[in-house]
């Protein structure tokens, strides 16, 4: 995928951190998805839609927006204007009780949130799994601790972002608690090379929050942090 094709969706006002779409376009170097027009994807944490609306564009499967912090009907208002709107389907449930069809999807992707609401082991099997089909992936993109800083969280991260530090964990944690089940083939995990490229486009903005971490970015965000790439590949049916 080409970011360029993107710059005009990207602002101060759809951008909630780090570009979510160069995180996007990293997982998708790595591990590009092979999908149908009728294959379904769930974009968990959407945001305001801008990591949907590339999927729509780039995949041309049927991508089920959803986010607790912003409404199906503002996203749906957005997609319709983007010209996505039939591609789209809007969504505002909470990650841990959403109603999807068992085996509804083909693939998750979820960029800069699933470290919200997947921290502890056993999410993944019981909050997500069923709703996947077989053969189906995950890609996820989060923010985390560098590796050589494992379990340092809040010693190192609690000026920065006070409570919200232990969300942060290395991409060998992050391993562990995705963990596995007799419908996972593979789980792996990485540092990603994007982190330079996107949190230099969201400390260009004049979004409040970030001018809030771009007083903390070269003391604290730059040494300790990363993004933690996760590919989840799953079995295909007997």
């Amino acid at each position: 995928m080409n970011i360029e094709d993107y710059k005009t969706y990207i602002s101060a006002e759809t951008m909630m951190g780090p570009n979510s779409i160069r995180i996007l376009a990293e997982l998708f170097d790595k591990y590009p998805l092979r999908l149908l027009p009728d294959d379904t994807i769930l974009d968990l944490g959407c945001g305001t839609g801008l990591t949907s609306l590339v999927l729509a564009k780039e995949t041309g499967a049927r991508v089920f927006a959803n986010d607790l912090w912003v409404s199906a009907e503002e996203n749906g208002k957005r997609f319709s204007k983007w010209g996505v709107g039939e591609k789209i389907t809007p969504v505002c449930e909470d990650a841990n009780n959403l109603h999807f069809k068992n085996k509804q999807f083909r693939a998750l992707i979820s960029v800069d949130s699933y470290h919200y609401f997947a921290g502890s082991k056993g999410f993944f099997q019981e909050k997500i799994l069923p709703f996947m089909n077989d053969n189906g992936v995950a890609l996820i993109g989060i923010p985390g601790l560098k590796e050589e800083y494992a379990g340092c969280a809040k010693e190192l991260l609690s000026d920065w972002i006070g409570e919200e530090s232990h969300m942060f964990k290395s991409p060998e944690c992050w391993k562990e608690i995705i963990g596995g089940s007799d419908r996972i083939e593979l789980v792996k995990t990485w540092e990603m090379s994007c982190f330079s490229e996107a949190w230099d486009d969201w400390l260009a903005t004049n979004n409040e929050f970030a001018l809030g971490d771009k007083r903390y970015f070269e003391a604290i965000i730059k040494p300790y942090t990363c993004f933690v790439g996760i590919y989840i590949k799953l079995k295909s049916s007997c």
